[in-house]
């Protein structure tokens, strides 16, 4: 089943009308990109089509400028998870992250990064609870492995994996027969292993809690009104956590 396309929107900084020019040659690039638009008065440009969030980002950072997703999907459709290290070893705790858009009623495509790590391959699982106090340990088991192999079918809580450059970064871009309200308050671990007694000291394996994302048209901040800073304020503390 082909995934439908969905719209998302980045905020960018822009000046005239050759920034624009700049962003839309680039992203046309990609695959799965239908349409580009851009508002230099908002500063935000919209993307239609099928390619990766993640993609998109590296696209448009290619023409020198940066690129903050300010939504993607509808209302209530989109979800994200910050994957973290629980390890006393490594100070930038921020490895990874999860989007996730309901693109049709029955299909979720989630766009997974992670960096910093060792090099191989890495288990994507969504877990029972959202309990992440521990690390992996606290998190349950795999949602619903039980239930699916009682069943005889494919097991929904396990994402597939993704292979770590090394580099240290690895991305995956899947597409699975979920609905976003059945992930948030979940939690996702990303290790080597799939499922066992995880050690929660090791680095290299994350784990976050999953919560709503806005929608297309549900952020529209320009100044964080607890904090008084701008997203790109908020930007540079995130890179200097190391978040992606």
């Amino acid at each position: 089943m082909a995934v439908p396309g969905f719209e998302t929107i980045f905020a960018v900084p822009m000046t005239c009308q050759s920034c624009i020019n700049d962003i839309e040659g680039s992203l046309k690039r990609l695959s799965g990109i239908h349409k580009v638009s851009a508002s230099l008065e908002d500063q935000l440009v919209s993307i239609e089509g099928t390619a990766a969030p993640s993609e998109i980002v590296q696209a448009i950072q290619s023409t020198g400028r940066d690129a903050i997703l300010r939504g993607s999907g509808k209302s209530d459709s989109a979800a994200v998870c910050i994957l973290e290290s629980h390890s006393s070893l490594v100070e930038n705790k921020v490895r990874g992250l999860v989007r996730m858009v309901e693109v049709a009623p029955t299909m979720t495509i989630v766009d997974l990064s992670i960096r910093g790590l060792s090099p191989g391959t890495y288990h994507a699982t969504v877990r029972e609870s959202g309990n992440i106090s521990e690390g992996p340990e606290t998190t349950g088991s795999i949602w619903e492995a039980v239930q699916a192999k009682q069943e005889g079918k494919p097991c929904r809580g396990i994402f597939g994996t993704v292979e770590v450059r090394k580099d240290g970064v690895g991305a995956v871009f899947l597409d699975k027969p979920i609905q976003i309200w059945e992930m948030i308050g979940r939690s996702i671990v990303v290790a080597r292993q799939q499922d066992g007694k995880f050690d929660k000291n090791d680095p290299d394996t994350l784990v976050g809690v999953i919560a709503r994302s806005a929608g297309v048209w549900d952020n529209d901040k320009i100044v964080c009104s607890c904090s008084g800073k701008t997203v790109w304020q908020e930007r540079k503390e995130q890179r200097d956590r190391g978040m992606l």
